[in-house]
């Protein structure tokens, strides 16, 4: 009988057989690199020296000070050590990088950087930092002889004027910012640094992302730190710092630093990070979800969010290019450091702690804890708010987190349960002290249930249609025609329109009936982000208005717009119930801007009710002196111009431009800035290779138009896509016109804007101008029989005027300069013969006043004998003790009635108006 081991002997080989050839080609494809989660979950070894002896599944933990022998790789664990190697190997794996290193904490991870620093080099850092950085950033100043410049990083040019070659050595950037999550361009900094100052580095801590979310060396940084206490082990078990680099030279003398100093991390905490590491990737998948879920209610509550993953959140465009996801840390303003500190203390299930990554949600408050080593007047110069609350959120079921929130929230008094929903409840002290603090007065003219007039104007482009689309500069100024909007306050509870140019368009709408469960509102201060919310653009069509079939196009367009701004406005719960009403001595679709005119009265009326905005007040009258050594007191009378500020405009102008990209698509923007600044200006589209934007022109001098509405509707996107054909079609030809409408508008632009070129020159050059840019339309293929009927009538004896088409061109309008030494009498009668034509005329100035608001101060006027309006629904009966609030006269239904010519004049009459 044969001997077991001759049996085992005598078996075949199974495993030294040829693996067969696959039948199917599909099987030969190359493996695809492994993705994140995968190259977590996977520790390699550094190399074959590494490979465990015994197969370990886990790398063993070498719990050794020294190692024996002379010459080895180890011989001290201050010096290396085989767990940190493996350690170390995986970090780098993981970030992108090529040298990584473990210390002691993230805070001697910074500390080991800084090293590099010499006394007498600079540093410029971010103003929104970790309190630790901070404080040790203040050492260096005041201790090492280092300068440290803190600039609003937000703005990558911030850091250019502090660049300077041979003093600045470093660049200190975290993104997102702890705790306001402000996000910082890391690449375009980087770039600014590599082209000022090629020998400065570039240091990103970038704990709040970890490598899974954002690996800033693959944009430029030079070296990058995370805190390893936080997301990258998990779970607060240990503390950790790692460094990662991708140059040699950096890498050494890294290496240098932390065997010279010894805080490189011990082997037991390098095994316990290894093991966390491995599961980081499903850990913050998890974390982030909940925190997305848990930002959209606090927003939609009306608190003041800072998460990268709102679409509002300042710079999430750049956030989105250069990191995989939004992190698992948000933050929120209360308005009342007490509430705050009542809102945290409520929590249960949310941990009060300093520090964040963890698998447990945390809480805090970071004036409080975190960064309480910052001085108070340091964090209110930096905009740092003392009721801030940051949320750290973990693994735990998200509707547990969510439960556990809003309990704290209605016991602490920051939100209350009504209407089957959870409203927010106004912090009336807070806002008291704060008008106090500014000096406001203690009952704004915004708050009160009154009527609201407004109004903007439409706008012509002089020079540079169509030649705007492929670059040219376009001209642009104000007219004189105007847009007008009313709100009358309401008291049940609804709103309602009446758009009286827009086919009669009346609709009413109960407020609570409105698809506010789709809506995240933007937070007072904060600006709409770049792209409009569909889901609530498609929730107003479905569900608040009629088919749009069963609707007039312009009517159903100006509903939704009217929608989404009041329901994107509405914040803290308040919904102010009201009725809109609409009126325009502009005519409608003749390239003149109404809907740029009717989306900056619908915006600015909204931000009046929604109380976004608050008008300055009335400001001391001429007084003579009082006392001896008084002066006195001048009031200089700008009969309202310029009374509305400069960052009421700007917030108008936003807002009107979301209406007119609910209305348009993709808007330049011209039309609507010219309806809120007035004036003239200048505009370049983007990507052209030129600068673009806006630019207003100084010292423009109101000019007298004639506009002619030719009655012909325009196919706007016809016209712009036939001359986008022809250029295509005849580049050469096509870029000469363009070349020569440029000049144009280079010429007009600087004859506008000279206060010394005399005013016949003015006139004479511009109409020069207005011939040959309408040679040059003409030739574009753009003009229309009509609009050249409106020119051969214009330029005939007696009266040669020059005009040109306006806008699109094919119809729509065409504007005639009339000089200043025209009689009046000719000017009626070319009218007359346009009338008799069937072509609808208007003198108008232009370049005149911008976005109006009637005073709030003083009593809208109403003429003897008008009817005045009762309310559209009654006031809510007073309660015991209460009196009964007076009834303030109302013109709406004088302004739904007055007649188009009687208009502007009945309008002006009203009172006095506050100009932009």
């Amino acid at each position: 009988m044969a001997s077991p081991v001759s049996s085992l002997q005598k078996a075949p080989a199974y495993h030294n057989l040829p693996t067969p050839e696959p039948d199917s080609p599909s099987l030969t494809r190359p493996r695809q690199p492994y993705r994140f989660s995968t190259l977590c979950a996977t520790v390699d070894s550094p190399d074959a020296d590494h490979k465990d002896q015994h197969g370990s599944s886990s790398v063993p933990i070498y719990q050794s000070a020294t190692f024996k022998g002379v010459g080895n790789r180890y011989d001290y664990t201050r010096s290396g050590n085989p767990t940190r190697s493996h350690l170390e190997h995986h970090i780098a794996k993981i970030s992108s990088a090529a040298h990584a290193f473990s210390v002691s904490s993230g805070m001697a991870a910074l500390d080991i950087i800084t090293r590099l620093l010499k006394p007498g080099t600079e540093v410029i850092a971010g103003d929104d930092l970790y309190g630790g950085t901070n404080r040790l950033l203040t050492y260096l100043r005041t201790h090492m002889g280092v300068t440290v410049h803190h600039v609003d990083t937000t703005k990558a040019e911030s850091v250019i004027p502090y660049l300077q070659p041979g003093k600045t050595a470093m660049v200190l950037l975290e993104s997102p910012t702890n705790p306001l999550l402000k996000i910082v361009d890391i690449a375009g900094i980087s770039a600014h640094v590599k082209d000022k100052c090629e020998d400065a580095i570039v240091v990103v801590d970038n704990t709040m992302m970890s490598p899974y979310l954002q690996r800033p060396l693959e944009h430029g940084a030079d070296i990058v730190y995370d805190s390893a206490t936080k997301y990258l082990s998990g779970h607060h078990d240990l503390m950790a710092g790692v460094i990662t680099c991708n140059r040699d030279d950096i890498a050494k003398e890294v290496a240098f630093l932390i065997n010279s100093v010894g805080n490189a991390l011990s082997p037991f905490d390098s095994f316990l990070l290894l093991r966390g590491m491995k599961t980081l990737a499903i850990r913050m998948d998890r974390q982030q979800s909940t925190a997305m879920l848990v930002a959209q209610i606090l927003s939609k509550l009306g608190f003041a969010t800072h998460y990268p993953g709102l679409p509002n959140h300042p710079g999430k465009e750049i956030h989105d290019r250069i990191s995989d996801g939004y992190g698992a840390v948000l933050s929120f303003e209360t308005g009342d450091k007490s509430l705050s500190e009542r809102i945290v203390a409520a929590t249960r299930l949310w941990g009060i702690s300093v520090s964040f990554g963890c698998v447990n949600s945390l809480i805090s408050m970071p004036c409080v804890m975190s960064h309480a080593s910052i001085d108070p007047a340091v964090r209110a110069a930096r905009g740092l708010p003392e009721d801030l609350i940051r949320l750290c959120v973990g693994i735990e079921d998200p509707a547990d987190l969510l439960d556990d929130l809003r309990h704290a929230l209605i016991e602490a008094g920051a939100i209350t349960f009504a209407a089957n929903d959870y409203i927010r409840i106004p912090n009336p002290i807070s806002r008291a002290v704060e008008k106090l603090a500014l000096g406001e007065p203690r009952t704004s003219p915004t708050h009160e249930p009154r009527e609201w007039f407004v109004s903007a104007p439409g706008k012509v482009i002089l020079f540079g249609e169509h030649a705007v689309v492929h670059g040219v500069t376009a001209v642009a100024a104000s007219v004189d025609l105007r847009c007008y909007g009313l709100t009358s306050p309401r008291h049940d509870n609804k709103i309602s329109v009446h758009f009286n140019d827009i086919d009669d368009y009346k609709h009413e709408w109960h407020i609570d009936d409105l698809p506010w469960d789709v809506v995240v509102p933007v937070p007072k201060g904060h600006e709409h982000p770049e792209s409009l919310d569909i889901r609530v653009i498609d929730a107003i069509k479905t569900r608040a208005l009629p088919p749009d079939s069963q609707m007039p196009p312009k009517a159903h367009a100006a509903a939704v717009a009217f929608l989404y701004l009041y329901m994107t406005m509405t914040y803290s719960g308040y919904r102010p119930s009201f009725h809109f009403l609409c009126r325009s001595t502009l005519p409608i679709g003749a390239g003149l801007g109404s809907s740029a005119s009717f989306s900056v009265c619908i915006a600015t009326a909204l931000l009046i009710l929604h109380q976004r905005i608050e008008l300055p007040t009335v400001p001391p009258p001429t007084r003579g002196p009082a006392a001896p050594g008084d002066p006195g007191h001048i009031h200089l009378s700008h009969k309202g111009r310029r009374a509305i500020p400069p960052e009421i405009a700007d917030e108008t102008n936003r807002w009107a431009f979301v209406a007119e990209k609910v209305l348009h698509g993709n808007p330049s923007g011209v039309d609507n800035s010219v309806a809120v600044f007035g004036g003239a200006l200048a505009y370049v589209r983007p990507g052209y290779g030129k600068r673009s934007g806006m630019d207003q022109i100084q010292g423009f001098r109101s000019l007298r138009f004639l506009l002619v509405d030719s009655k012909v509707p325009r196919d706007t996107k016809a016209l712009v896509a036939g001359v986008a054909r022809k250029k295509i079609s005849e580049p050469e030809f096509v870029g000469q016109l363009l070349d020569a409408i440029q000049t144009i508008s280079n010429e007009a632009r600087r004859a506008l804007a000279d206060p010394e070129l005399s005013r016949s020159a003015l006139l004479s050059g511009l109409a020069a101008l207005i011939d040959e840019n309408h040679a040059h339309l003409v030739s574009l293929g753009v003009s229309h029989p009509s609009l050249e009927s409106i020119r051969a009538m214009t330029a005939a004896s007696p009266y040669r005027l020059s005009t040109k088409l306006t806008g699109a061109g094919g119809g729509g309008c065409a504007v005639t300069l009339v000089p200043d030494d025209f009689s009046d009498e000719a000017l009626q009668t070319l009218i007359s013969a346009l009338e008799a034509d069937g072509y609808r005329p208007y003198v108008t100035a232009v370049g005149g006043s911008g976005l109006g608001i009637l005073s709030p101060y003083d009593p809208i006027t109403v003429d003897e004998g008008d009817d005045v309006s009762p309310p559209l629904s009654p006031p809510a009966s007073p309660g015991p003790g209460e009196e009964e609030d007076p009834l303030r006269p109302s013109i709406r239904r004088r302004f739904e009635n007055v007649t188009v010519a009687e208009l502007s004049q009945w309008a002006s009459d009203r009172g006095k108006w506050l100009y932009v």
